[in-house]
């Protein structure tokens, strides 16, 4: 058992090793801290969503905005659409699971606002259908994904791709991404 509990480690240090080696990984994730810090800084709201691990992360990550990451300063404006239970489970029956997060985007994006969509495998309708209606409404769309970023990767602004196919090291990295992007923007904005 302790040889396979440091080989699954090993596996996943090697991953955010190769991730976070590749300048052009750094370079997007440099992209998303700006958008981000440009959408608080203008008055906007940061809108997040996915599935599964991904909807766990986007909670996370509101939390994160919200509350705080390291420094006591005042709440940015962040929304997990995966949280209210009335609306996902009201756009699923009258609409369709597809439409869970593009009806709620449509209800509460802007143009001043960011959508960050994330998907292990890029190719989730519901996140998908998201992003696509945070372009009808002009925000920004920001995509956390994997396995060469699939078909969200291609509707978004900005895409920060974890080329893996393991579905945990995907998710993994995420969070790690997730937290440099909180640290980040925590920090350009309580100067």
């Amino acid at each position: 058992m302790k040889n396979k509990i440091k080989k699954i480690a090993r596996e996943s240090l090697d991953a955010e090793k190769k991730f976070f080696d590749a300048d052009e990984n750094i370079e997007s994730i440099g992209k998303v801290v700006s958008m981000l810090i440009r959408c608080v800084e203008d008055g906007g709201k940061v809108l997040v969503f996915g599935n599964g691990g991904s909807a766990a992360d986007s909670q996370h990550m509101a939390a994160e905005f919200v509350v705080r990451f390291e420094k006591e300063r005042a709440a940015f404006p962040c929304i997990a659409l995966t949280t209210d239970t009335s609306i996902l489970t009201a756009a699923s029956n009258d609409y369709s699971f597809d439409d869970v997060f593009a009806r709620q985007v449509e209800a509460l994006a802007g143009p001043k606002d960011a959508v960050v969509a994330i998907s292990t495998s890029g190719n989730s309708g519901n996140v998908i259908n998201g992003a696509l209606a945070a372009k009808g409404k002009k925000a920004s769309v920001i995509a956390l994904t994997g396995n060469g970023g699939g078909r969200l990767a291609e509707k978004a602004d900005i895409s920060v791709i974890v080329d893996e196919e393991m579905t945990a090291r995907i998710q993994e990295i995420h969070v790690t991404v997730i937290h440099i992007i909180c640290k980040m923007v925590e920090e350009a904005l309580s100067l």
